[in-house]
């Protein structure tokens, strides 16, 4: 077997890697997520650019790659590789051929999946997830995703299994980025919480959210902002992040009252920036919302980090080729 690209599509960054046989990683490249009006061809002209980076860096062309996998949010049609719709990617309006598009750029097979669907199955074959039969992954970044694998199989349902971002926590609670209300990533989203922290900061609340985003020329509150602001001791940021990890224990606790899980693995930008204590926290937060409060589930942080949305895509390109 040859090499395999894969490519983490977010909010804020496109990750990409290439995975040699073995599944180490050879090569990779990040670049942000355009967000200058282009549309969906804008973020897939800049997908080509992170992947042929990755290819490079790991001494290869795009032709010594058996295929590429993508990993995208929101809805997608894994079968004709369309993604009908992604809220939380700047300018991102209507189905676009994600796939074919891509296909003809790298003259490779490309398969493309949910963005959270395919980082859970990383974590299950190679992560934390690995002596685990059934495992939820909650994504915590740019939104809230979620991704299932039930007696060592991928779940999706219908199509959409795993959405645990917009499962209601609040009754006609705050406006979701979806269109809906009271939605777990209503709460925790990084881009709902940016929208919150503005309204606040425009209402006079003091924060060094912005000035430490303008410092790292930043447009966004991206994982790190956050995380510098929660070390310098931000009311503001902190205020926001304990309303999240509450939000997130009371949806986590609440999928497994459902499902009965054996392992949670909480990963996503902000959830492997702000690490292990904020594991614990959570699993804290799930507590009072666990029906067998006995047996609680092992909630282990992402062991693969920010590579693990492009390391999965790359696994789901080998398992649609083999």
């Amino acid at each position: 077997m040859k090499a395999t690209g894969g490519i983490d599509l977010g909010g804020t960054k496109i990750q990409a890697v290439v995975l040699d046989a073995e599944h180490a990683v050879v090569g990779q490249a990040r670049l942000p997520t355009p967000r200058d009006g282009g549309g969906p061809a804008a973020v897939a002209q800049s997908m080509v650019r992170a992947m042929t980076e990755a290819t490079q860096g790991a001494g290869l062309d795009l032709a010594d790659l058996d295929g590429v996998g993508v990993g995208a949010p929101g809805a997608v049609d894994s079968a004709t590789g369309v993604v009908e719709r992604s809220p939380n990617i700047p300018g991102w309006e209507g189905a676009f051929p994600l796939g074919a598009t891509l296909s003809d750029a790298f003259g490779v097979p490309v398969a493309v999946g949910n963005d959270v669907d395919v980082a859970t199955e990383a974590e299950f074959h190679l992560g934390a997830g690995r002596p685990y039969e059934t495992v939820l992954g909650v994504f915590w970044g740019t939104g809230v995703g979620g991704g299932l694998v039930l007696e060592g199989r991928r779940w999706i349902g219908r199509g959409s299994a795993g959405e645990i971002g917009h499962m209601v926590v609040v009754r006609d609670g705050a406006p979701c980025p979806c269109g809906r209300r009271g939605c777990l990533e209503a709460y925790a989203g990084r881009g709902a919480m940016e929208v919150r922290a503005r309204e606040l900061h425009d209402a006079g609340k003091a924060t060094k959210l912005f000035e430490i985003m303008e410092r790292r020329g930043k447009e966004r509150l991206a994982s790190g902002v956050w995380a510098e602001a929660l070390e310098k001791g931000d009311r503001l940021a902190e205020r926001l992040i304990e309303g999240a990890v509450e939000a997130l224990g009371a949806g986590i606790a609440s999928a497994v009252n459902l499902l009965d899980v054996e392992a949670v693995v909480i990963g996503g930008g902000l959830g492997s920036r702000l690490g292990q204590p904020y594991v614990e926290r959570i699993l804290a937060a799930m507590r009072p919302h666990l029906f067998v409060t006995d047996q609680p589930p092992a909630v282990l942080l992402a062991a693969l980090g920010d590579l693990g949305g492009a390391i999965g895509a790359a696994l789901r390109s080998r398992s649609r080729t083999a």
